[in-house]
């Protein structure tokens, strides 16, 4: 890995190239959105429901869907299971989660989507929500997972919140992580400067849209719903007293992933875009990436909030990336 300007710039990736007409971070972001119209398939790749359920006495039950690829690779390498883990009211039929889900399955990877705690199919079997902190259900998951799934190692992709609380994970873990490698994508690692950002004015109808989104998810359960105008109030009087925070501030200062990078000990592929409009750059060139080599930074000046959609082929950048890094890791289990 070489240093240029001060960024890290990882050897053996493509450059970056939007492609036209997704220019600037704004328009990257928004064509996730854009295209919902346009349903993505993973025929025909086929897929099974699993269920994990939770250790903590709730009686939660975390819902995924594994999906096998068609054709088991010829070349002979031993393929990791990939378990993809979605962000901020998200699910596993996003859209980002489906593109990324195709791209690993069409290079024979067995692919799990998981729907983290009351999210998607999850959300009829579960009392309690995931948040940004909540690492504990990733260890449940991984404790549970069928011995064959996981016998050529397993890795984790998270986006934005889901790659948070993968980074936290792996940091609170250290070298207790059963993983053969880990993936985050458009991460917010500074919960604080996150949320300083979104509430931009320039950033109104972000926020409105994923507020709006929030409070339907939780609509069924939750009380007082009129009175949160903001993300901030949705973290101070819902997520924060609902999993033992004592505010807004307690909930970000606590789980946030930044304080524990350096901790680190699993090879990790960090992605994040300087232009993306939700989470300021500032939080990640702040890091030392020379301090912990395991970290592996992607830094681009652009590709917007889990956008990267650029030049050089069908599939988003950031899923070439995770193909070629995860393709890497196969390559190096095969070789001991």
């Amino acid at each position: 890995m070489a240093l240029a300007n001060g960024l890290a710039v990882a050897n053996g990736f493509p450059r970056f190239l939007a492609r036209p007409p997704w220019w600037g971070g704004d328009l990257q972001t928004v064509r996730n959105y854009l295209q919902r119209g346009r349903p993505l398939s993973l025929e025909p790749h086929a897929g099974e429901p699993i269920e994990f359920p939770m250790a903590d006495g709730s009686g939660d039950v975390l819902m995924g869907t594994l999906n096998r690829p068609r054709e088991v690779a010829a070349d002979g390498r031993r393929r990791p299971l990939v378990i993809l883990v979605h962000g901020l009211t998200g699910c596993e039929t996003s859209r980002y989660i489906l593109a990324s889900a195709r791209h690993l399955l069409d290079g024979g990877y067995l692919v799990l989507r998981l729907n983290l705690r009351g999210a998607g199919p999850s959300r009829a079997c579960c009392r309690l929500r995931y948040h940004a902190g909540r690492t504990e259900d990733l260890r449940t998951i991984i404790g549970r997972l069928d011995g064959r799934l996981a016998a050529n190692g397993i890795v984790i992709v998270g986006y934005s919140l889901g790659g948070n609380l993968l980074l936290r994970y792996l940091g609170e873990q250290q070298r207790r992580a059963p993983l053969l490698g880990a993936v985050s994508v458009s991460a917010p690692i500074d919960l604080k400067a996150a949320q300083l950002r979104f509430m931009r004015p320039r950033n109104r109808r972000y926020h409105d849209y994923i507020l709006a989104r929030l409070k339907a998810d939780v609509a069924a359960s939750s009380n007082g719903l009129d009175s949160v105008a903001t993300i901030y109030d949705f973290d101070e009087r819902i997520v924060a007293p609902a999993n033992g925070f004592a505010g807004a501030e307690d909930y970000y200062a606590k789980c946030s992933a930044k304080p524990l990078l350096g901790a680190i000990r699993v090879p990790t592929l960090v992605i994040h875009a300087r232009n993306d409009p939700w989470i300021p750059a500032a939080s990640y060139l702040a890091v030392n990436w020379r301090d912990n080599p395991r970290l592996v930074p992607l830094l681009p000046r652009g590709g917007g909030h889990v956008g990267f959609h650029g030049l050089g082929g069908r599939a988003a950048w950031h899923d070439r990336c995770i193909g070629l890094f995860v393709e890497r890791l196969a390559g190096g289990r095969a070789a001991r």
